[in-house]
């Protein structure tokens, strides 16, 4: 019977959150660029996973030691979340004053986004968990404290 890994990953939380940090940057520009690039609903709903992926660098971001399913599971739940917002009219409401509660929070609900965060989610999280496994293997990509 196989052993359940229970190390955790020796990577700084510094190491962690610049890595976090540049994801976050990247997702951005792919955001921008399906949508600059692209239009209708594939890039509508492209730019719904990658919302998801971004939040689930910010939470990385903020927490560098959190678990991949549970960073996963938060940024599915920010996103479910705030898409069922949408249906009380509030972001919509805010979204008349400011553009980043717009950008932010959308104005109108839409069910198969839904289905997009979640594609998001396991997408993040699948990137996530392959990352921390290869930062615990041997000769992984993040050396150890003895140095190169």
């Amino acid at each position: 019977m196989r052993e359940k890994q229970t190390a955790r990953s020796s990577i700084p939380p510094a190491a962690v959150r610049a890595v976090a940090a540049g994801a976050a940057v990247l997702t951005v520009a792919a955001g921008l660029g399906v949508r600059a690039a692209g239009g209708g609903e594939a890039a509508k709903y492209a730019g719904d996973a990658l919302y998801t992926v971004l939040i689930h660098t910010l939470v990385v971001l903020a927490v560098p030691r959190i678990r991949p399913r549970a960073a996963a599971g938060a940024a599915l739940a920010l996103s479910w979340a705030v898409e069922l917002a949408q249906l009380t009219g509030v972001p919509e409401r805010l979204a008349a004053h400011s553009t980043l509660a717009r950008l932010v929070l959308g104005t109108t609900f839409n069910a198969p986004d839904l289905l997009w965060y979640a594609v998001g989610a396991a997408s993040a999280g699948a990137l996530h968990t392959a990352l921390a496994a290869g930062s615990r293997a041997p000769g992984g990509p993040i050396p150890s404290k003895g140095g190169l």
